[in-house]
């Protein structure tokens, strides 16, 4: 009878460590963002590029770095978007769009995918080449998670940031803005 009470105990014990740490995570993503000064309000960026490997989006003005954000990605891995539905993020020059102040997600801007010639090799191999990619920040009601969503890449192919990232990002970028995906390396 004493052994039942230890696993028992046991497992109190690694609930309890769990929740402690799980709790930590959660204070640091709310309480421990790294905090910067925001963009000057004459910050207009005229390019942006993502570069998939190192998990960055750049914003540039006339070739000078304005700022750079960590970001998730789409959660179907390395490699360029093949068809609707594959959760991979594409890859080649694009631009902004358009913008989405409604989004499920908070704020969204549209990137130009898929251009005139991806449209014609998806139908080349008779598929739907998707569409609805993104810059976005966290899914409305989750922003809590703040620098959290960065460490799982967990989109359907679009290029995630935290909120108060996407609303500094949605202010300095015009649409029409250039933006590069470059591809893992």
């Amino acid at each position: 009878m004493d052994s039942g009470w230890w696993v028992v105990g046991s497992a109190l014990r690694w609930l309890v460590v769990c929740l402690a740490v799980a709790a930590g995570v959660v204070i640091f993503a709310v309480v421990v963002q790294p905090k910067r000064d925001p963009l000057p309000p004459e910050a207009l960026a005229d390019y942006v590029l993502v570069n998939k490997d190192a998990h960055t989006l750049t914003l540039f003005q006339r070739r000078q770095t304005l700022r750079i954000y960590r970001v998730a990605l789409g959660r179907g891995g390395s490699g360029q978007k093949q068809r609707a539905g594959d959760n991979k993020v594409p890859e080649g020059m694009y631009r902004i769009s358009g913008r989405n102040r409604n989004s499920a997600f908070h704020r969204a801007l549209r990137i130009s995918y898929p251009s005139p010639e991806q449209v014609i090799e998806a139908r080349q191999r008779g598929v739907a080449p998707g569409g609805d990619i993104m810059i976005h920040g966290i899914r409305n009601g989750l922003g809590w998670l703040g620098i959290l969503q960065r460490y799982v890449d967990w989109t359907k192919g679009c290029i995630a940031v935290t909120d108060p990232e996407i609303e500094e990002i949605w202010r300095v970028v015009p649409d029409g803005t250039v933006v590069e995906i470059r591809p893992n390396e």
